[in-house]
């Protein structure tokens, strides 16, 4: 089969601003592909992009080599968009059914309840629903259709810690048994434990594009967290740190020789406390990645 999303100089322009500058992405397995990037960074064009929702002003997005938004990549799209919202009036249970109507072959009506949790309010007006509640009908409505591939923009906004997480184990079964996700998130740990991919765009240009393990090798060596009086001044200007920065009470440091950098750690604040080395995360990752691009 042909290439599942094909992203040819896909540029976005509103007027003088540009939201999208001469994206090229291939897409041609299945899992989860994570879009990362600040606000304004062009993810959610990029997304309407690829749906057919907004027409590029240079460029193009094909889907197994049809145009975006064709009816034929239609039914085989599952979509859950940030700001996307349902009739009020209609249960969940109503929603499903409806939207289970337009694919050849969706998944049984109590099937989706049961994987998305929603069985303790199928039947209540979906405008008397919380936020996170009303998020999970969404994700329901992207996944009923067994789709080929699934758009997720920013999926779990709004959702509480153990909801976020139940999310993240449907999403990644799902990549699991063959279709193709697209992800864009804030949370840099929900990309991390979902993707085996990493998108990075920056003010509408694409600057990363890697799995996700080397994203995070990109930054190399260790992240020292403690609790310390050593002061900033001192701290910066120590041979063995690389970066640093404070994050509430405690001092981030970036180090090539951890060994060596917490002997002189010590030795400065024999008090020091509340200590953890670590290899950097994705996030140290993507901030090191856009700080560079600036």
């Amino acid at each position: 089969e042909p290439i599942v999303l094909q992203a040819n100089q896909v540029t976005k322009k509103y007027g003088a601003s540009t939201a999208l500058d001469g994206v090229d992405l291939q897409i041609n397995q299945p899992g989860v592909h994570a879009i990362l990037g600040s606000n304004g960074a062009g993810k959610t064009t990029f997304i309407n992009c690829a749906l057919g929702l907004t027409k590029p002003s240079r460029g193009s997005v094909r889907l197994w080599d049809r145009p975006a938004g064709h009816m034929g990549v239609r039914l085989r799209t599952g979509v859950m968009l940030q700001d996307a919202d349902v009739p009020t009036h209609l249960t969940p249970r109503e929603h499903i059914s409806l939207f289970s109507s337009y694919y050849k072959n969706p998944l049984p009506l109590d099937d989706v309840l049961s994987i998305c949790d929603l069985e303790p309010f199928a039947n209540k007006h979906y405008g008397k629903l919380s936020g996170g509640q009303k998020r999970r009908v969404q994700f329901a409505l992207a996944i009923v259709g067994q789709p080929d591939i699934i758009f997720l923009d920013e999926p779990t906004t709004g959702l509480d810690a153990e909801a976020r997480r139940g999310l993240w184990a449907i999403v990644q079964r799902l990549g699991e048994s063959g279709a193709t996700i697209i992800l864009t998130t804030h949370y840099l740990e929900e990309a991390d434990s979902l993707a085996e991919r990493i998108i990075v765009l920056h003010e509408g240009v694409l600057i990363a594009d890697a799995p996700t393990q080397e994203i995070r090798d990109s930054v190399g060596g260790m992240l020292i967290r403690c609790v310390t009086k050593i002061p900033d001044e001192t701290l910066n200007s120590l041979p063995t740190v690389r970066s640093f920065q404070r994050s509430g009470r405690f001092a981030e440091i970036m180090t090539n020789d951890a060994t060596a950098c917490l002997r002189e750690l010590l030795h400065l604040d024999p008090d020091l406390h509340d200590l953890s080395v670590t290899k950097p995360s994705l996030e140290e990752a993507f901030l090191n990645i856009t700080k560079n691009h600036v």
